[in-house]
């Protein structure tokens, strides 16, 4: 037995390893792409079928593994579709490396340091008046479909126009505001919610749909609480709630230079976002 192992490691060549290396690399991306989703849960059911397809096989239960068999070729055509978000997510990924796109920091130091403080300028006075709001920053994936919802502004960022799209009863302060690079875009957008089953209860329809465009693309997404007045970020599918504007300002630093390489969630997390991620 051991020397048979041995025999096997002896003809293992350099391009074995390589291979065998960039197979372990893409499984373990598509891993972590579809963690803390419901193509996780799939996932899980899928090898449970191929351990009773297998086991079927072994007892000899011909009608039990005929079942399986043909539950598992049908199968292979609901994996395309059920896992059709995580294959997009994957592509857009791809999508967004370096040699594809063009990055939001083409704009000059001012230009950048000028739009944040706008940003940041209107946000905290929604916060103070506990007007809700919702601004989402296109980054590397284009969210055009999104922005095909709503009132095309093709405005310059600052404070004024984005503390007066959300002033309550007026015309586009129902939905979100997308801002591409040095220009806001769009206003009144709807946003997918978020399918998250675990989510805080206190969250309403303006963070659902916050945190479910993250889950979608790369964007970064402000939101404004109408009934506390507490300013929040959605990145990736998770949200960091109770910021104020030095962190709020750290983080739209990192989005506009993401060449400083510092982590966008830097904040700590709540204890109840903490432990949701512990049980995911």
């Amino acid at each position: 037995m051991l020397k048979e192992v041995l025999e096997i490691f002896s003809n293992i060549g350099i391009r074995d390893v390589i291979d065998m290396t960039i197979v372990a690399f893409v499984f373990y991306k598509l891993l972590m792409l579809i963690r803390h989703t419901s193509a996780e849960q799939v996932l899980k059911g899928l090898v449970v079928l191929l351990i009773a397809t297998k086991i079927s096989e072994l007892l000899r239960l011909y009608v039990t593994n005929w079942i399986l068999k043909n539950a598992m070729t049908l199968g292979m055509i609901a994996l395309l579709i059920v896992f059709q978000p995580e294959l997009r997510r994957a592509l857009e990924h791809i999508g967004r490396t370096k040699f594809f796109t063009k990055s939001i920091v083409e704009m000059s130091r001012e230009d950048v340091s000028n739009n944040i403080e706008e940003i940041v300028e209107a946000v905290t006075y929604l916060s103070r008046k506990k007007i809700g709001a919702l601004i989402v920053i296109e980054r590397e994936t284009g969210i055009g479909d999104v922005m095909e919802t709503g009132t095309f502004i093709h405005g310059d960022i600052s404070s004024g126009l984005l503390i007066n799209i959300f002033i309550p009863n007026t015309p586009l302060h129902d939905g979100a505001v997308v801002i591409r690079k040095d220009k806001i875009m769009a206003a009144s957008c709807v946003l997918p919610l978020t399918e998250n089953p675990n989510l805080s209860k206190e969250l309403g329809t303006r963070h659902r749909a916050g945190i479910g465009i993250t889950e979608k693309c790369d964007a970064v997404v402000i939101m404004v609480s109408e009934e506390t007045g507490s300013i929040s970020v959605a990145i990736d599918g998770k949200i960091s709630r109770y910021l104020d504007a030095k962190t709020l300002r750290s983080i739209l630093k990192n989005v506009y230079k993401p060449e400083n390489q510092k982590p966008l969630f830097r904040w700590k997390w709540r204890q109840k976002d903490e432990d949701y991620l512990e049980k995911n």
